[in-house]
């Protein structure tokens, strides 16, 4: 930062940029807490007979102390919302990594929010109305390809957005994300501790969600308002103009228009020497290289795909059927995935993103960083080898309770921190101009570990 650089007053932008990674992830985080919810719109009609009896319209139900058997749409529930979620997470975050330079940034951003909106207003509409199982699954579907979609040009633009600031800036989208998480874990606790009614549960998470994302986007309005953020969005415009600067020099002629804006990148403190550009457009501008940027940053994005591989190949599909070893647990039973998998997981994930703010070591070059990331694969059979039930193949190691919570402690908080410097070090590896694509390209191979852990998890699962 230049000794001109306006200060972030009262960090403003800081918050912001919080409150906007809050708004990315916090309503997906409740829709996939009010995953019982769905399960439970989705059960068969009872039909009642003339003699007084009741009888489900596809399965018999069971005597009433037997568990009621699910049907196949309740089965498939999660596998099907897993395929709606992650397909089109990744093919929106490449196609956004191509395009977001041809769609205004303030459309992009605003835009998908808006649609999210929409999208969970009509969700939590729902919650009110009677819809019959196949239509009310086939509209969940569609709801849950909408979020994504728009989410993933949302995430993608938001961590382009940030690289054009400091490298610290990533960092509240990081940590408002991992707030999403924390805040979505306790809300199912305490859903859980009153007994709330499973519909008034969801109604009270998707409205919940729409008044962050409604935030999120009034926030977002006032960004162009801060001279902070104006000042890095000019500096990186000017950035690009010192490289069409640069091209003129070695073929020709400046413009006589651009003579000021050249004196305002000569005030503002010398440049960073950069090669010669050979490719322009139309206008004689620099054309960003996809590719060319993807070799620079390579490493890094390799890391947080790693990082994101193995956290979601084993979180929450195998930790999640981890049981207590404790002997007569009570009511330690009922809390204990709630709170030692999924609040610890969050809680401990936010902590290691948080982190970032005030230490980023190792630096930006050093190996110890994709050292580090490659590292977290032994999670993988530490937690196989903790209490897993039910298993077929593998032996029990780590059977007491204490393991599995020491191993989510160490597995959480690296996931948010290595994750987070990753983040936060791609987009500063790039020149300023090209920090934006560099960020989109990051956040695809965040959601391509998404991705590829999704699909893992069931080998994972299988091995056990």
């Amino acid at each position: 930062m230049t000794a001109s650089a306006p200060k972030d007053k009262y960090h403003a932008v800081w918050i912001i940029f919080f409150i906007l990674g809050l708004g990315t992830l916090l309503p997906w985080n409740f829709f996939m807490t009010a995953t019982m919810y769905f399960i439970e719109r989705l059960k068969d009609p009872v039909v009642v007979r003339s003699n007084g009896h009741s009888n489900g319209s596809q399965n018999v139900t069971a005597g009433a102390g037997e568990e009621e058997m699910r049907n196949v749409l309740q089965l498939k529930f999660s596998n099907v919302m897993t395929m709606c979620a992650m397909m089109p997470l990744l093919f929106f975050t490449c196609l956004n990594s191509f395009i977001h330079q041809r769609i205004p940034q303030k459309l992009r951003i605003s835009g998908c929010l808006s649609v999210i909106l929409v999208v969970f207003l009509f969700t939590a509409a729902l919650v009110k109305v009677e819809v019959a199982a196949v239509p009310f699954f086939a509209l969940t579907m569609v709801s849950i390809v909408c979020i994504n979609s728009f989410g993933a040009v949302l995430q993608g633009s938001l961590f382009g957005l940030a690289g054009m600031l400091p490298a610290a800036y990533t960092t509240p989208i990081m940590s408002g994300q991992g707030l999403a998480g924390t805040f979505a874990a306790v809300s199912m606790i305490c859903a859980l501790a009153d007994g709330s009614a499973l519909e008034d549960s969801a109604f009270g998470y998707f409205i919940t969600a729409c008044v962050v994302i409604l935030l999120a986007i009034l926030s977002y309005l006032a960004l162009p308002k801060m001279a902070f953020f104006h000042y890095y969005e000019e500096k990186c415009r000017l950035a690009e103009d010192s490289e069409f600067f640069q091209y003129y020099a070695e073929g020709g002629s400046r413009p006589a228009d651009d003579e000021n804006k050249m004196d305002l990148l000569k005030k503002d403190g010398p440049t960073e020497k950069r090669p010669v550009v050979s490719l322009t457009d139309e206008e004689g501008k620099p054309v960003v290289s996809v590719f060319g940027i993807f070799k620079q940053i390579w490493v890094m994005a390799m890391s947080v795909c790693c990082i994101f591989a193995v956290t979601i190949g084993t979180f929450p599909a195998v930790t999640v059927d981890v049981k207590t070893t404790v002997e007569n647990p009570g009511s330690w039973e009922k809390y204990f995935i709630p709170v030692c998998c999924f609040l610890l997981f969050n809680v401990m994930d936010w902590a290691g993103r948080s982190l970032t703010a005030v230490c980023m070591w190792p630096g930006k070059d050093s190996m110890w960083l994709p050292i580090m990331c490659i590292a977290r694969v032994i999670f993988v059979p530490l937690f196989m080898l903790c209490n897993v039930q039910p298993r077929y193949v593998m032996p029990i190691v780590f059977s007491n309770d204490a393991w599995y919570i020491v191993f989510m402690i160490i597995f959480s908080f690296s996931n948010g921190y290595l994750a987070s410097l990753c983040m936060c070090f791609g987009p500063k590896k790039v020149a300023p101009h090209e920090a934006e694509t560099a960020g989109a390209i990051m956040a695809f191979f965040l959601s391509l570990g998404l991705a590829l852990g999704a699909a893992l998890s069931f080998a994972f699962r299988a091995m056990i």
